[in-house]
């Protein structure tokens, strides 16, 4: 969804998986058409060696919805030298309770559990988790106490880490989402690539590029 007018982006030519990494490599992208390089490199938060992809995601994006299954699937089978990380975004105020809980599930190692689960109360179940109240039942029915849920929902942790996705956003200047961030480098989302699947492809394309040291 774009960040100021949330027009729909055309999701429909999705398949289950995107090409593999080798095949993406053989494919060309231009800069500035299919992608964007940043002004800016933006630090990234993993070893040496290793290359950061950031997806930036809005739990009631339905597009987001529709992507998580090719990002989960796309994950499974990255190179060890790719980490990939999930970063909810906040272009409205009203988007920060929805940014706080998926901290709460990365703190309690429960994202690749409850994330699915997520996407599906809200775009399946048609439940409203917009509010702190809302995701207490939600995690409730999920196996994670509301005190325990709420404690965490309030540390300062996860609210660093709130500001810091909102951070993020800012510095790869995110106008849509689901969107993706290479390397601290590259910029590319459904606008600019025609689709997520194929910016999966530009993704694995970018991330070969720096291996070669680009």
């Amino acid at each position: 969804m774009k960040r100021r007018e949330f027009t729909a982006l055309t999701l429909s030519t999705l398949s289950p998986l995107a090409l593999a990494p080798a095949q993406a490599q053989t494919l060309s992208f231009k800069e500035g058409t299919d992608y964007l390089s940043l002004k800016s490199r933006v630090p990234t938060e993993v070893g040496k060696g290793k290359i950061e992809v950031l997806e930036f995601f809005w739990y009631n994006c339905p597009h987001c919805n529709a992507f998580e299954p090719t990002l989960s699937a796309w994950s499974k089978k990255l190179p060890k030298d790719v980490e990939l990380k999930r970063v909810p975004v906040r272009f409205r105020e009203d988007f920060e309770p929805q940014q706080r809980a998926y901290y709460v599930l990365e703190a309690l190692g429960k994202v690749e559990e409850l994330q699915g689960k997520m996407f599906a109360a809200i775009h399946v179940e048609r439940q409203n988790l917009t509010k702190l109240d809302a995701l207490l039942v939600w995690s409730e029915k999920n196996g994670i106490p509301a005190k325990q849920f709420t404690d965490l929902y309030n540390s300062f942790s996860v609210i660093g880490k709130a500001r810091q996705a909102a951070k993020l956003q800012e510095q790869f200047k995110v106008e849509g989402v689901p969107a993706l961030g290479i390397g601290g480098r590259f910029y590319v989302d459904g606008s600019l690539s025609g689709s997520m699947e194929r910016a999966l492809q530009i993704t694995d394309f970018l991330t070969a590029e720096i291996r070669k040291g680009r």
